[in-house]
């Protein structure tokens, strides 16, 4: 259970930042740079920040650690007291100390999943507020060094975290699925003319990186 409060490796896995970082550096890496990995939790826990933070969470925590650990103890021995005790006891006492037994361990199961709640949102808390910030790092080093693509081999969807000019196809892309797909209404674009423009529709929203 201890080991609980002392790796921020042990979240869900789950980054909760924007995943892709597009590099506007001119000196931004074209489709033939190179491809880096980056075990993105580790290289969290290992900043100083990441170790402030996760030495500041075993601190929080330890209180509750420790009741837990106190509660499951009372568990075991009153658990321990009804097996060995089992020949002797009377049947009120053996209903008693059963119903007892019950409640710590619904009282337990209780406590440990709420106190377990709470040290994963303050986890993500800390991953995501250092994990924004070092993505922007990641984003700069890999433009600066001729990264074409950045990618977390430990991360189970294998999120992207920087994508060099030229590797990025989503245009492209649209633009192929729009001519396969054709909406009703919509037309080429006319030639040039000279009369007055309509008032041109909004323009949509974009999507969120």
């Amino acid at each position: 259970m201890k080991n609980r409060y002392l790796t921020l490796a042990a979240l869900s896995g789950v980054l909760l930042w924007a995943p892709l970082g597009r590099s506007q550096d001119a000196a931004a890496a074209s489709t033939g740079g190179k491809i880096g990995v980056i075990n993105i939790q580790q290289a969290i826990a290992s900043t100083a920040e990441g170790k402030k933070a996760l030495s500041a969470l075993d601190v929080k925590y330890a209180p509750k650690r420790d009741k837990l650990q106190k509660d499951q103890a009372d568990i075991s021995a009153l658990q321990d007291q009804l097996q060995k005790q089992a020949a002797t006891l009377s049947d009120d006492e053996r209903t008693r100390l059963t119903r007892e037994l019950d409640e710590k361990q619904r009282l337990f199961k209780r406590e440990q999943e709420d106190d377990q709640a709470d040290f994963q949102a303050d986890s993500n808390d800390a991953v995501q507020r250092i994990g924004q910030r070092m993505v922007k790092v990641i984003d700069n080093y890999a433009a600066q060094n001729g990264f074409a693509v950045v990618l977390d081999p430990v991360a189970v969807q294998m999120p992207v975290y920087y994508v060099g000019k030229g590797v990025d196809i989503t245009d492209p892309i649209v633009k192929l699925y729009d001519q396969a797909n054709p909406v009703s209404g919509a037309s080429a674009p006319a030639a040039k003319s000279t009369a007055p423009a309509g008032k041109p529709a909004a323009p949509a929203a974009k999507p969120k990186p």
